[in-house]
């Protein structure tokens, strides 16, 4: 999904590249830097901690989509498509959290 929104951001009017390009491609890019981190912590309250971060990135990302959207850098098809892949990363770093926990 980071290399997918990468690329479609390259499309955003330059005007964008401090505001919405930026912000995305941040978002994004935090998802799986901080499952990475967390990952490397020594436990698993640390790692819940960062798979939260994560979450919370994940969160953004699908606001910062719709309003992609709305303003007409990507298509309904590709806010469609993209909502639902943040669902099911969301539903996993839910899971991964719970599972932690037991």
């Amino acid at each position: 999904m980071t290399l997918e929104i990468y690329k479609a951001t390259q499309l955003f009017p330059k005007e964008e590249v401090f505001g919405l390009t930026s912000q995305i491609r941040r978002a994004v890019s935090s998802i799986p830097t901080n499952i990475a981190e967390g990952c490397g912590r020594r436990t698993n309250a640390e790692l819940a901690n960062f798979l939260n971060i994560a979450s919370g990135s994940a969160s953004e990302v699908e606001y910062e989509i719709l309003l992609a959207k709305e303003v007409g850098y990507i298509t309904a098809e590709q806010c469609d498509a993209w909502t639902r892949e943040i669902g099911e990363i969301r539903s996993m770093l839910v899971a991964y959290m719970k599972k932690l926990k037991n």
